[in-house]
């Protein structure tokens, strides 16, 4: 009881250490599941572990082949609510790229591995290719807290995230063909049967997962599950498929499960974020708890056995030589940049899923007396511990280097998805600007998806956004809902991590009335709160633009618009296509460059045949 407590413990508090250092977590959970592991025998009386998770007659906490159970099962969790958050919409762009770095990337890393392991340390090639296929995955739990210190382009963000979930299964499914090949044994025998599990695997996974997922959003969209039961009975749903895929096709589990997030993850369900923020929860628990026991499970002649130069040679050839063939191969007709396939080939940090079923597959064989099946944890659990740690140290510097850093973001969080939002959000869209809308209304998120607008479903009192790593090009905000207090808030909490070039709320009727105390973060004018632009837009719902032929010409249209109440201006759209933010503090633009345009919504202004009018309707 003590042990199961004391991983827990230090388990939270790895996490916590890992937020405040914002380095991943399966650094320090790594450390510390050594230190009580085989490092604790060097300090404890009787030189046994602290912790010893599996049972040896005196002390343990698995017995038999308990451990390799519970590791499945919470690794089955665990990439069912990484597949929960993939959404196809954030591939459009990168889709063919994502494509072919989980296949032909994971067939390089495959093979290249391999022959890395046979020559560098002389494993059998048996052995070597298990070392590859474990070593293909990148995982999530490890790429998302790299990222999201990182500001970077939305699709270069999208491709990381993308291939750090979908290839984990991949990898997965390698290395049961290889453990299969090394059970079975060699020549017509393993063909046969590789067939044979890799068809029942692609079978059973793909249709379990697809089953039940639709199966299980029928019934929630039903309300045959009461709301308090609603996790609860998704956990035992999400558990029952990986057993019973597993049943059918040994290790299809882990496909089973992926899938059935991802298709959940696509279905407009009422209650996808309660399960989301759920499964994240228990996700957190279930990989501070298996990365502590895994590194535990290590003894120090594991540790003796890799510390050698071949150790260094090994994971140099990794990093250097066959992350970045598989990155530039995969790449190749895209429209990824120098720049960028260099700092996708140096971010693959591997994770849970590698430690995890290195740990399983390793001490079966080891059991089965297999040469070089010694090698296989310590060496994947290097690989894990040394890539998390080159790219939590590395990864912003080297994006800063390559030029992927994005030192100004352009992007615009809008919060409030109503009519004026969308019409906003749709002008900016289409002047090629990163536009998020989000909204506690899943009818005007609809509304704006509807439209080709980026869009979903958000609660401002949550730290949800803050760890969205596809808002990392976020540099503008615009709180645009009919609660100030909301806007307010919203400003105060997200100023840093999304205005950093600007943070805009609409005025409140206080506001509206003291024009002389114009606050800085005002939006668009002292005379325009929420009721006024939802009214504006209900007459008049375009966009317009007008051109500009100096200075005291947009003073003038300003005025103009202050004592119509039927025209709101919102931007200044420079000659260059930048797009700036009026404020109701509109003391900002000063020397205003011929050919720029004032934008604004409402009736057209009156103007003469030379500075002609461009609508733009929604």
């Amino acid at each position: 009881m003590l042990e199961l407590a004391g991983i827990i413990i230090l388990g939270i508090i790895a996490q916590w250490v890992a937020w405040r250092l914002k380095l991943p977590a399966i650094l320090p959970l790594i450390l510390i599941g050594l230190l009580v592991g085989p490092f604790s025998t060097l300090y404890t009386e009787d030189g046994s572990k602290l912790i010893e998770p599996v049972w040896n007659g005196e002390k343990g906490l698995f017995p038999g082949e308990g451990l390799y159970y519970f590791v499945s099962l919470a690794i089955s969790i665990i990439l069912f609510e990484g597949g929960l958050t993939l959404k196809r919409s954030e591939i459009r762009n990168v889709g063919p790229v994502i494509t072919k770095l989980i296949t032909l990337g994971s067939i390089v890393t495959f093979f290249a591995a391999a022959v890395a392991a046979y020559f560098i340390f002389g494993l059998s090639w048996q052995v070597s290719f298990l070392f590859s296929s474990l070593i293909i995955v990148t995982g999530p739990t490890v790429i998302t807290p790299i990222l999201r210190n990182i500001p970077l382009k939305k699709d270069l963000s999208a491709v990381l995230k993308w291939e750090g979930i979908l290839i984990d299964p991949i990898g997965a499914l390698a290395a049961v063909l290889v453990f299969e090949f090394i059970s079975v044994g060699e020549g017509q025998a393993y063909t046969q049967t590789a067939l044979i599990e890799f068809g029942k695997i692609l079978l059973f996974g793909f249709t379990f997962g697809f089953t039940f997922a639709h199966a299980l959003a029928f019934a929630i969209k039903k309300n045959f599950i009461p709301h308090y039961l609603l996790n609860v009975v998704s956990l035992s749903v999400v558990l029952l498929v990986f057993v019973e895929s597993d049943l059918f096709a040994h290790e299809s589990g882990l496909l089973a499960v992926v899938v059935m997030g991802m298709v959940l993850g696509n279905i407009d369900l009422p209650n996808i974020k309660e399960l989301l923020y759920f499964k994240e929860s228990l996700s957190i628990l279930l990989i501070s708890i298996l990365f502590i026991i895994l590194a535990a499970n290590i003894d120090m002649a594991d540790l003796q056995l890799i510390y050698n130069w071949k150790t260094v040679a090994l994971f140099g050839s990794i990093i250097l030589i066959i992350r970045p063939l598989g990155v530039f191969l995969s790449s190749m007709g895209s429209n990824l940049k120098l720049n960028e396939k260099l700092f996708i080939s140096w971010v693959g940090p591997r994770g849970i899923v590698a430690a995890g079923i290195a740990s399983l597959f390793g001490s079966k064989l080891i059991s089965r007396g297999e040469p070089g099946a010694e090698y296989i944890t310590p060496l994947v659990f290097m690989i894990v511990l040394g890539t998390v740690l080159l790219n939590a140290t590395t990864a912003r510097l080297f994006a800063k280097t390559v030029g992927v850093f994005l030192k100004k973001s352009e992007g615009i969080l809008i919060l409030g998805a109503s009519k004026v939002s969308r019409l906003i959000g749709e002008y900016l869209h289409k002047n090629n600007r990163h536009v998020v809308l989000i909204d506690n209304n899943q009818t005007n998120i609809n509304k704006a998806k509807n439209i080709g607008l980026e869009a979903f479903v958000a609660n401002i009192y949550s730290d949800s956004l803050i760890d969205n790593i596809e808002l990392n090009d976020i540099g503008y905000l615009m709180a645009l809902t009919g609660n100030s207090d909301i806007n307010k808030y919203a400003i105060s909490k997200f100023e840093k991590q999304f205005g950093e070039n600007g943070s805009f709320r609409l005025v409140d009727a206080e506001e509206m009335n003291d024009p002389e105390n114009n606050p800085k973060v005002g939006l668009f004018s002292h005379t325009d709160d929420f009721i006024k632009l939802t009214e504006t837009a209900r007459k008049n719902p375009v966009i317009r633009e007008i051109k500009l032929k100096d200075t005291e010409h947009y003073e003038g249209l300003i005025e103009i618009t202050k004592a119509d109440t039927d025209v709101i201006p919102l931007f200044l759209k420079m000659p260059d296509g930048e797009i700036k933010i009026i404020s109701a503090f509109s003391k900002d633009f000063t020397d205003i460059q011929e050919n720029s345009k004032l934008v604004y919504l409402g009736k057209a202004l009156p103007i003469d045949e030379e500075s002609r009018s461009k609508e733009i309707k929604a």
